[in-house]
């Protein structure tokens, strides 16, 4: 078992029906299946999301689901490595990084489509609604929050294109640090221990802080958005390749299915997007790319 604890999210479930996908041999050796997610939300909240998706799975496969996440974001990926998990769904960075770790032994099968249809999202760095701080330019010598180290669009994304634009987070800020999770982040700012930060927007309904708003754990409007990334490829839903083939087939037939046949489910599960794409190694190359980058820049400073 990793170093990183997990937190158990969801208790096995009694099989109620035989499987909807046929029967297939995977199943004497695999009597659960183990998923791990990295998420933006707090520990209870992001598995209660699950909940549904764990009874739709153990509907069509025939076997119980635990839905696990993660103290970190690396954790996941440290659970796929050591076999603890089957499947996950974390962040482009995250799986940059469980490919650097893994190799080919895991792969990206799936994506989903935001509810403006888009297959991307973007990075925004925000301030204080009641702040001077207008533009980037304004945060010269100021404090700004990233929420983890393996987090795409809370760190990999807004280092490296700020960077680019000319604002090094190493000189151009007075401080960085982690807060550890995108809604630590925003609560940071909000309460002075940073003056900007960074975070994940997915539409003008969608993101983490409308999310929060939503759950009443921020004022609306409290936030403004000040610098807005390039698009990234959304999540990815990843298996680990040594799998049996007939497991992985049902497996990925079971989750495109999931948008049609349990939308309730699919909409708690994937925060109100609109539907599931196919999904490609190939698809997060510019990630990795960017990544690689960050990781050499932090070793050469020796950090």
């Amino acid at each position: 078992m990793s170093s990183r604890r997990l937190f158990l999210g969801l208790p096995a479930l009694a099989v109620l029906a035989r499987p909807a996908l046929g029967q297939a041999d995977w199943r004497a050796q695999y009597r659960e299946l183990r998923l791990g997610i990295s998420s933006a939300e707090n520990e209870r909240d992001a598995i209660a999301r699950q909940q549904p998706f764990a009874a739709y799975m153990e509907r069509k496969l025939g076997v119980p689901l635990r839905v696990y996440r993660a103290t970190d974001y690396a954790g996941v990926v440290e659970a796929m490595r050591s076999n603890n998990i089957e499947f996950a769904r974390i962040g482009p960075a995250n799986y940059a990084l469980a490919r650097r770790v893994m190799g080919d032994r895991v792969v990206a099968f799936a994506k989903d489509i935001g509810d403006d249809g888009r297959t991307g999202y973007n990075s925004v760095a925000f301030v204080k609604a009641d702040s001077p701080y207008q533009r980037m330019e304004d945060l010269r010598g100021k404090s700004f929050a990233f929420a983890d180290p393996n987090s795409t669009s809370g760190f990999a994304f807004p280092s490296y294109f700020l960077r680019r634009g000319g604002f090094d987070p190493a000189t151009y800020f007075s401080r960085t640090g982690f807060s550890g999770s995108h809604e630590q982040s925003v609560i940071a700012v909000l309460n002075g221990t940073y003056d900007a930060g960074a975070t994940y927007w997915n539409s003008a309904t969608r993101g983490n802080i409308q999310r929060m708003e939503e759950k009443g754990m921020i004022p609306a409007g409290s936030t403004r958005i000040i610098w807005t990334s390039p698009e990234i490829p959304n999540s990815p839903w990843v298996l680990r390749t040594e799998l049996p083939e007939s497991l992985k087939r049902d497996w990925i037939a079971a989750v495109m299915a999931l948008p049609t046949e349990d939308p309730a489910a699919f909409r708690v599960a994937a925060s109100d997007a609109r539907g599931i794409a196919p999904a490609t190694h190939e698809d997060y190359l510019d990630v990795i790319e960017v990544v690689q980058e960050n990781l050499a820049r932090r070793r050469n400073r020796g950090t």
